[in-house]
């Protein structure tokens, strides 16, 4: 787990502004700047970013965060990425509880892998260079109704048919790197001696595959004429893990969002033809089956993911490996289909000979997840027979298994028992599925806590727009407040114990994203700071002073009230409101004289 002060420091050095501006266009207006929001269509900018505050807010949609927030709404990445992606641009290595790894090792890997990551850079270009003088790859291209634009926008290219082209971009053409890269192939005899060095990719057709970040971490080559393998693509690195990236996925994110869905392709051409005629919203894996991790990424893109895959045999066993990877992430506000097109198109032919209409057509009436599970486990089972219906409930049992309690899997599962002539109970027991859904009893409605509201409201937002102030209160201070705010002294404890906790550092940023982190109930106050402009700290800080008096003084006439009416026959009682009636004369006289300083 990374540390909380950790995650305070980064904060203090990277500057949102510089990570919002490599991906959305911005331009100053006043005390912060404006761009188009990145997460809805929109033709005028709502979407600002606060250099003050560090963080963004868009008055359209509503989404808001810090530059952690950022990219992890923007790119899809996890926290941890996020915050090592951050680091690595202002030179902190972030620390992990399960890194055994000495420092000085730690900064050598980073470094190579930052050198990796150069080399493929310094590789695109040359390849994208080399495009515009090969005539025979542009003709391919022209010929799959490519434009030079979409070549662009994905960065194609083309490496020569040498056997080391590369030595013209890499001068030390024997780095290590460029074998660890995955660029050159290094051939020795069997001996280990008279070794041989040549380029991996030669006379092919490159696409370069980014990382979240946009970044180039592999190559995938298609070959112009017959032969063998078709596609090549890059071999497993340090930078480039199959089973993890997705092709067309940084070039798709926002074009997912504005259509709604993700579709999922099994080919480079297929995403970039797709592009060309109108989605953009198109992902391929790269020549494996799909993985976990791949619906992993593509769910924290969208709510809406669609495979697609041929007809035939093989297109059938791709599906249900994409079905299997889905399951543990399939819930009731997911949607999860899969399309099949005709043995004899593939996206590109289809569009192009049904239009985008009828291509648009098979997209929605593509098979929902519980539809293509079901049909995948009776397709090839009797269900006239016992021994069918047995071997159906078989086939089901580990993937219903594999699946999160939810009402999809409960739809499901009464699907199957229908099928099967059994009953939904009896599924469940049989299957021994976790918290079963046909069972479960509807949990009792939660308490509704009171909302905050005058002097604890204004508190705590001053608080929330000013952590540091938190330094200010004492014990005295607190005990006021949560006397008169039982329903949210938890919520105010937090606030104060964060603030204390983050010190003289302490800022607007840095507690949204603790609270954002922490799970709790402080989003929409937080939306509503984000929303305003900037606020005085030392206005701020007279402010919660005035507020802690007024909390204290109630809490004085109060207990000055329960006294009197009790007739303090006591001499302690005696004593006890004259020590509160001078406590109240001394916050009398505080007020006058803040007043006066005014």
């Amino acid at each position: 787990m990374i540390p909380q002060s950790f995650i305070q420091d980064l904060l203090n050095r990277v500057d949102i502004v510089d990570v919002v501006g490599r991906y959305v266009q911005l331009k100053k207006g006043g005390a912060n700047f404006m761009g188009l929001c990145p997460f809805h269509n929109e033709k005028s900018p709502s979407f600002t970013v606060s250099p003050t505050k560090q963080f963004y807010h868009c008055f359209g949609c509503g989404a808001h965060g810090t530059a952690i927030g950022f990219l992890i709404d923007y790119s899809g990445m996890g926290f941890v990425d996020a915050v090592k992606d951050l680091a690595q641009n202002v030179g902190m290595v972030v620390p992990e509880s399960d890194d055994k790894m000495p420092p000085a090792q730690r900064a050598e890997y980073q470094a190579k892998s930052m050198a990796l990551s150069d080399a493929m850079t310094r590789a695109c270009d040359f390849y994208k260079l080399q495009l515009r003088t090969a005539e025979r790859a542009k003709e391919y291209l022209i010929g799959r109704g490519l434009t030079g634009e979409i070549a662009g926008r994905f960065g194609i290219g083309y490496a020569p048919d040498g056997w080391d082209s590369l030595r013209t971009v890499f001068p030390d053409y024997d780095a290590t790197a460029l074998v660890e890269a995955g660029l050159v192939i290094d051939r020795t005899d069997e001996e280990g001696a008279n070794r041989k060095r040549y380029d991996r990719f030669r006379d092919r057709i490159m696409f370069p595959i980014r990382n979240t970040k946009g970044q180039v971490i592999g190559f995938g080559g298609r070959i112009l004429d017959s032969g063998e393998p078709k596609y090549l693509n890059s071999p497993e690195t340090p930078l480039f893990q199959k089973g993890s990236e997705l092709y067309g996925l940084f070039e798709a994110r926002q074009a997912i969002r504005d259509a709604g869905y993700v579709l999922v392709t099994e080919g480079y051409m297929d995403v970039v033809a797709l592009a060309q005629l109108g989605f953009p919203q198109v992902v391929a894996t790269l020549g494996t089956a799909c993985t976990a991790i791949h619906v992993q990424k593509l769910a924290r893109q969208t709510d809406h993911v669609i495979f697609s895959f041929d007809g035939d045999g093989a297109g059938r066993r791709a599906a249900r490996r994409a079905l299997e990877a889905s399951l543990p992430y399939a819930a009731d506000n997911k949607t999860i289909k899969f399309l099949f097109l005709p043995s004899e198109h593939d996206p590109d032919s289809y569009v192009r000979e049904h239009g985008t209409a009828g291509f648009e057509q098979q997209v929605q009436d593509a098979m929902p997840l519980s539809q293509f599970l079901l049909k995948i486990v009776t397709d090839e089972n009797d269900l006239a027979t016992p021994e069918g219906r047995a071997k159906v409930q078989f086939e089901a049992k580990p993937l219903l298994q594999a699946m999160q309690a939810s009402s999809l899997r409960l739809q499901i599962v009464r699907g199957l028992a229908q099928l099967t002539q059994t009953t939904p109970t009896e599924i469940e027991t049989l299957f021994e599925l976790a918290s079963p859904a046909a069972r479960v009893r509807a949990a009792p409605p939660r308490g509704k806590r009171t909302p905050p509201v005058g002097l604890e409201l204004q508190v705590m937002r001053l608080l929330v727009a000013h952590p540091v102030l938190a330094a200010d209160l004492d014990d005295d201070a607190l005990e006021a407040m949560v006397h008169f705010v039982p329903d949210n002294a938890a919520m105010l404890l937090q606030l104060v114990g964060a603030g204390q906790e983050m010190g003289a550092q302490a800022s607007f940023a840095m507690l949204s994203e603790h609270l954002r982190a922490s799970g709790s109930d402080f989003d929409g106050m937080i939306a509503e700071i984000a929303a305003e402009p900037e606020s005085d700290r030392d206005a701020a800080r007279l402010e919660l002073a005035g507020a802690v008096r007024q909390t204290k003084m109630r809490m004085i006439t109060d207990e000055l009230n329960q006294l009197a009416q009790g007739g303090m026959k006591q001499p302690d009682q005696l004593a006890r409101y004259r020590e509160l009636s001078l406590k109240k004369d001394q916050l009398r006289r505080d007020a006058e004289e803040e007043i006066a300083r005014r």
